[in-house]
């Protein structure tokens, strides 16, 4: 049996908020980052407000939302984090996935991918989803060639989402079945 919270370049793990927090004062500094994870707005938090914000986050936990943190297998550091909200109460298995990882300097290494593959593992071994479906802005194409490694197929999209840099952005929404999970992970 594999552990299914290692990869080959990362781990998942439990949060723990106070470096959550920490790391999350020193990320939200970098607007690129923000961009490419929110429509809204870059706003600098400092590293209490992130520890308070991703507690009250889990404390209202449920069996709907599962929060992990990355880690490079090589030096155990905080990468990132990913996240599957379920929805529609369990009915249709469904969940939307989430991720970041941190520090450009370990951006194009593979770690987000390989870290997409293990909640995919986890997603449909583990709890039983039928889907997992994920939002993307059309200006992220790193993320988008990354999701597609990792078995996501473009589903459709929101013309016009976004207004960034006097320009209109697209959304994309991407999902997997696993029932192609499984075809492509046999």
């Amino acid at each position: 049996m594999k552990d299914i919270f290692k990869g080959q370049l990362v781990r998942l793990s439990a949060m723990d908020y106070e470096e959550f927090g920490r790391a999350y004062a020193t990320w939200n500094r970098d607007s690129e980052l923000m961009r490419l994870m929110d429509s809204g707005a870059s706003v600098l938090h400092s590293a209490k407000a992130g520890k308070d914000f991703f507690e009250k986050m889990v404390e209202k936990n449920s069996p709907e939302h599962h929060f992990f943190s990355i880690r490079a297998l090589e030096d155990n550091r905080l990468l990132g984090d990913i996240n599957l909200d379920v929805v529609n109460n369990w009915l249709g298995r469904n969940a939307f996935v989430g991720i970041v990882i941190g520090n450009r300097a370990d951006w194009s290494k593979g770690y987000g991918t390989d870290a997409m593959n293990l909640i995919l593992r986890f997603a449909f071994t583990e709890i039983n989803l039928h889907r997992v479906t994920l939002t993307v802005f059309e200006y992220n194409p790193r993320a988008i060639r990354s999701y597609e490694k990792a078995g996501f197929r473009h589903e459709g999209r929101i013309r016009g989402a976004l207004l960034r840099d006097g320009k209109r952005w697209d959304m994309f929404f991407m999902g997997i079945l696993r029932d192609e999970w499984i075809s492509l992970n046999q």
